[in-house]
């Protein structure tokens, strides 16, 4: 009999545990909203991906803002026929949406073109890369979760030189990323 309760208290206290860790989770986050301006980044540093590409980024939701759920970053590219190499998230899904320009994706063995106002999806684990097709273009990318994103933007902000391609596949795998062939061509 005394069993029965043990077994039944426990399972009585259960909800009442994650009822708590829920509360303890909602409120550790910003815990209230803000606005970031069209042209302005979160904290007020833009990033360019110097030798990858001469794309800009502003962070608009940073991963210290979700504790790392997630991160939204907006991006200005300036790198006709350009793009990152093609590369595989383990960890975190991602997802791009044109502003305006055009741009060619490829997401394991499917391509795909964007134009302003289409969306796409790149799960984890599936590797992809994409290149700008228009003089400039912008588009809005989140990274879920957060992962070491923004970490790694600021790396590529700091470089002073075009890095080799080891240095590239260097930088991508410290904040778990692997590099698995070159950026994309599209003629």
């Amino acid at each position: 009999m005394h069993r029965r309760k043990l077994i039944f208290s426990v399972f009585a206290l259960y909800p009442l545990n994650l009822l708590a860790k829920f509360q303890a989770f909602s409120s550790s986050k910003t815990g209230k909203g803000f606005k970031v301006a069209a042209g302005e980044s979160r904290f007020g540093e833009q990033y360019k991906m110097k030798g990858v590409t001469f794309n800009t980024l502003d962070i608009k939701i940073s991963s210290s803002d979700t504790e790392g759920d997630f991160a939204v970053f907006e991006q200005t590219g300036l790198t006709p026929k350009g793009g990152p190499p093609l590369h595989i998230h383990p960890f975190q899904d991602e997802w791009f949406y044109v502003v305006n320009g055009e741009y060619f994706f490829q997401v394991g063995t499917d391509q795909h073109r964007l134009t302003a106002g289409d969306m796409i999806f790149l799960p984890r684990k599936i590797q992809h890369a994409f290149v700008q097709l228009t003089e400039k273009g912008k588009m809005v990318v989140s990274y879920h979760p957060a992962g070491k994103m923004e970490a790694f933007f600021k790396v590529t902000n700091e470089w002073k030189s075009p890095p080799s391609k080891m240095e590239i596949d260097k930088v991508f795998a410290e904040h778990d990323m692997k590099v698995v062939g070159p950026p994309l061509k599209y003629e």
